[in-house]
């Protein structure tokens, strides 16, 4: 992207595990001391993301290496399917579909409710760490199988804060709901499903002021559109 360059090696001679390296590489149209301070500071909170969301219980690649003066983060390869996929990926005006739902999930042994279920509860123990994922879509959340057992892994938390405040976690999830809206078309009952396993994880007592505030986030998004 426009922000890093990703690699697939390995970190061991002879090579045994593959590891995905993120490479922030130097910003030509930036100060060079201010570009390396922005990359030691992302890479810094992308690597205490991660490791807040293995303490929370959130399924996340695992940091391998973290050289915040080369500007680069080393990770476990993950071995799966991408969650847009496997949910139907509608690529541009043609509507073309580019999944089969049913056969896709069914080799992870997961129906597509379940599929939801897991990601509410994910996103809501990520939350419950404070941390804000700033990127939530479907490109960005991996299925893969641990000893026969579907595993949902959150990805690429290059932009992710930490935040205890309900607007940037209503933020978070109107992010997501609009990536469920342009790229899974009449995906309603999805997101739905999602948001309420996410609220049946965290608690009424909880999820009550994120859910008002999500409507406010709504609210204003509506507005931004038909202004244009």
């Amino acid at each position: 992207g426009a922000e890093a360059k990703v690699y697939k090696g390995y970190l061991t001679s002879p090579p045994t595990d593959p590891v995905l390296i993120k490479y922030r590489f130097p910003k030509k149209y930036r100060h060079p001391q201010l570009s390396a301070q922005l990359t030691r500071t992302r890479i810094t909170s992308e690597a205490r993301a991660l490791a807040r969301c293995v303490r929370s219980g959130v399924r996340v690649p695992d940091v391998r290496l973290v050289d915040v003066d080369s500007g680069i983060i080393a990770m476990e390869w993950i071995n799966g399917k991408s969650i847009r996929f496997l949910l139907g990926d509608y690529e541009g005006d043609s509507g073309t579909h580019n999944s089969s739902v049913g056969e896709t999930l069914e080799n992870y042994d997961i129906s597509e409710g379940q599929l939801m279920v897991m990601m509410g509860m994910a996103l809501a123990r990520m939350h419950q760490a404070d941390i804000i994922h700033s990127d939530l879509t479907t490109s960005n959340m991996m299925l893969t199988s641990n000893f026969g057992n579907p595993e949902l892994v959150l990805i690429d938390f290059g932009l992710s804060f930490q935040s205890g405040l309900v607007e940037d976690k209503a933020v978070d999830l109107y992010v997501l709901e609009r990536a469920f809206a342009s790229t899974h078309p009449e995906s309603e009952s999805l997101f739905a499903a999602v948001l309420e396993s996410y609220a049946a994880e965290l608690g009424s007592k909880v999820w009550s002021p994120i859910r008002k505030r999500l409507e406010d986030v709504r609210l204003r998004g509506r507005k931004r559109s038909m202004v244009g």
